[in-house]
This record gives structure tokens, C-alpha cells and sequence, in this order.
């Protein structure tokens, strides 16, 4: 049952917004001369990206069936890295790809028999090698020269796309930093393009290379994890393709690859997509999170500025070196700690924080106001004036206005 499955997930249709819908992100398009058609993309920004002024850089998320899986990863990464100053995640652009010819493109290999039934395969297959070529040499040097792209990308798939991610992998392990294969159909070809992956993954090297796999519960009723691996139902096959190749994944330390597996009892095929997002992308980015907020906070008062200022600092140098490429401390969060220290009484030391944040982020209005409200808690009206005119003069926001014309 599981293969058919693979067969009838259905790429959503695309509605025309009305004029008061909510948008979230928007459809790019590219002409593939390797494809030999138009391609449409997702494109998802984050915010901060669709500002003209903003000169930051994001790294690129690329999902495959994209229009399936769109919405509940851009949430989960709006969610994680921005929404309510969370630092999770970083930002990232995503960009998904909807299908024009799924069996084809996601499959590593061509198969015109099917092995169980002696039936001919009438659908095209065996594209997947092409169709990461168009990845390669048209879709991501587009996506580089159109938007704030930073040198760091992570690669998503579920079932073929989960076959697809594996075959980026082995094939071109120099174009992702990251995998998530979720469920993957390892099946493929009588497993033929298992013991290619696994044996590839035995001889290479997978340095800085990170792979999170994902397994539903697709067994039939009675059987388990451990007893599943001796059944030899069609039915099963499934899964015991999957297990095989993380257990072997597993006595491959070797080769570099930082790897874990998952297994979901409670979601079958076609409900662990979503489940697995979110553990896939918490653990790629596990080293992400500043988890000494409330530390630098309750301890403030027993460390001077610099020593506060050096803990995020610090914190988002190793962030940096993990993603390959200067990531500075995020506005939010700065502005965060420079508040409640600000609340705590003690204004020299939230003013650091926020010049701090007016170093990073010259271009931002929000530095300019906050530093506004630190002097003006300090009854320092003067100064108070001159960091909110500043913050107007990049944004005219009315709130700066209304400060201006009290102060005046």
C-alpha cells in the first residue's frame, strides 16, 4: 500500500488571492533548458529581506514538493527564528518547488518492471539525477543572484523527495550543508539505489555534512520495530528499507556525516511530514539556539557592560563558524536584553546593548529609537531628541513623530 501512496500525493493547486487575502511569500518562475521548461518556485523572504535597506544575507532552505510541505515550514522557521525574538533558527529563505513531473524527477533511476508484479511501469522514471542538475546549475545560481543568499543550504524531502534528498547525498554532497529525508522510499528499485547510497557512504567523506532521517509507522497491525526487520511482506518493505540503511548508517562514523534517525509510531506517510520538520530542522541547527538569555540577564548586575556584551558575542562567533559565514547577534534579541536591563535600573549597561545593536545595524530605525527611550529613561531629553529624529529620518513611523513633537 505504502508505494501507491508515493504515487498519489497530489501537488496543491494554486489560488488566485483576493485583494484582502493574507500573502505569505510569492511565485517566482525559472525557463530550465536542462528540464526543457518553465519551472515555478515558492519563495519565501523573511522580513527583514523584503526591507530595500536591509543588506543581510539569509541561508536557503530548498523543499521539494514544494507547494505540499510550504506552509508548514515557512511557519515553523518564521516561528522559530523571529516570531517573539526567538532564536531557534536562524532565518532562512525558502524555496519550494512545485512538481511537473514528480516520478520522474525524484527517482534516481529507471524501472520498467515492477518487481512484485510483473506488471510494466507505464510512468516515466529515472530523472532524479537530471533534475538535481537543474538544482545544481540553474535553480540555485538563479536564486543566489536574486536574493540574499548567505553560503549555507539545507535540503528537504518526503517519500520520493526523501529518495531524492539521499541521492543529493551521495551524488553532490557538496551542494547541501544539511539533509532531512522524511520517510524516503528506499525501496526504489528493488533497493538497488539503498546499496548504492550505502556503500557510497561506507568509501566518501561527509565532513560538515548533516542528515536527519525520519521513519513512520507504516507496518501492518501485530508487528513492531524489532520484528518488522524479519518480515519479507510486500507490505513491510517500506520500512525495512529504511531501517536497514540507518542501522548501517549508524556503524559508519568514519565518513564524517553528522547523522540521526527518528522513529514515529504514532504518524503514518502521510501525517509525518510536519512532526519531522521540526525535530529535522531543531537538530541541524541545534547549536543555534542562545540559550544564556535569562543567564545574562539575572546576572547582570555582578558583570560589567563588556563582560555582558561578550556573551552574545561569543555565543553568535561559534554560530558563525558552524554556518560558514559572520552572523551578528540578532537585532531582536539585543534589544530584549538592553529593555530588561533598562527595567532593572541600570541604563549604563542597556545603553551598551543597544549601541551595540546600532553598530550592527546602522540601517535600522528601531536601533536609533530604542537608544532614544534609554536616554530619555535617564531624563536625558536632549539626546533622547536626537536618536528619535534619527530613527525618523530612516522610517517615518508615527510613533517617532509622536515622541519628536513631546520632546520639542
Amino acid at each position: 500500500m505504502i508505494r501507491y501512496l508515493c504515487f498519489a500525493l497530489v501537488t496543491i493547486c494554486l489560488f488566485s488571492c483576493k485583494k484582502d487575502d493574507i500573502k505569505f511569500g510569492h511565485i517566482d518562475s525559472i525557463n530550465s533548458k536542462i528540464l526543457d521548461e518553465t519551472r515555478q518556485i515558492w519563495i519565501y523572504n523573511p522580513e527583514v529581506a523584503r526591507n530595500k535597506n536591509n543588506k543581510k544575507k539569509f541561508p536557503v532552505l530548498y523543499l521539494l514538493d514544494g507547494p505540499s510541505h510550504y506552509y508548514s515550514v515557512t511557519g515553523l522557521i518564521k516561528q522559530l527564528s523571529s516570531s517573539n525574538a526567538n532564536t531557534v533558527l536562524p532565518e532562512m529563505i525558502v524555496v519550494a518547488i512545485p512538481n511537473t513531473n514528480r516520478d520522474r524527477d525524484l527517482t534516481p533511476t529507471s524501472v520498467q518492471i515492477d518487481t512484485h508484479t510483473g506488471d510494466t511501469i507505464k510512468y516515466e522514471t529515472g530523472g532524479g539525477n537530471k533534475f538535481l542538475d537543474f538544482i545544481e546549475k540553474e535553480l540555485m545560481p538563479y536564486i543566489e543572484r536574486t536574493y540574499p543568499t548567505a553560503p549555507n543550504n539545507t535540503f528537504i524531502g518526503h517519500s520520493f523527495g526523501g529518495l531524492s534528498v539521499i541521492n543529493a547525498l551521495i551524488s553532490k554532497p557538496y551542494l547541501f550543508n544539511n539533509y532531512i529525508a522524511i520517510d524516503p522510499s528506499l525501496w526504489w528499485d528493488n533497493q538497488y539505489f539503498l546499496d548504492l547510497a550505502d556503500s557510497t557512504l561506507t568509501v566518501d567523506h561527509f565532513d560538515g555534512r548533516s542528515l536527519y532521517i525520519a521513519i513512520a509507522n507504516t507496518m501492518d497491525e501485530g508487528l513492531n520495530i524489532q520484528t518488522v526487520q524479519r518480515d519479507t511482506s510486500y507490505n513491510s518493505e517500506h520500512i525495512r528499507s529504511i531501517l536497514k540503511f540507518v542501522q548501517s548508517l549508524e556503524t559508519k562514523s568514519h565518513n564524517g556525516l553528522n547523522f540521526k534517525w527518528k522513529y514515529y509510531q504514532n504518524d503514518n506517510h502521510l501525517s509525518v511530514p510536519l512532526i519531522a520538520e521540526y525535530d529535522g530542522l531543531r537538530y541541524l541547527f541545534q547549536w543555534y539556539s542562545f540559550k544564556e538569555l535569562n543567564q545574562t540577564i539575572s546576572n547582570a548586575k555582578s558583570m560589567t557592560s563588556e563582560e555582558l556584551i561578550n556573551i552574545p558575542i561569543s555565543h553568535f562567533k561559534a554560530v558563525s563558524k558552524h554556518l560558514g559565514y559572520e552572523v551578528l547577534p540578532p537585532e531582536m534579541l539585543i534589544n530584549i536584553i538592553g529593555y530588561e536591563l533598562l527595567a532593572s535600573k541600570m541604563p549604563e549597561k542597556a545603553s551598551a546593548f543597544f549601541n551595540l545593536n546600532i553598530r550592527n545595524f546602522p540601517e535600522s530605525s528601531n536601533v536609533y529609537d530604542s537608544m532614544g527611550d534609554c536616554y530619555l529613561a535617564q531624563k536625558d531629553t536632549a539626546k533622547a531628541l536626537e536618536y528619535f529624529k534619527k530613527a525618523f529620518v530612516i522610517n517615518k513611523l508615527d510613533i517617532y513623530k509622536q515622541k519628536i513633537k513631546q520632546l520639542n
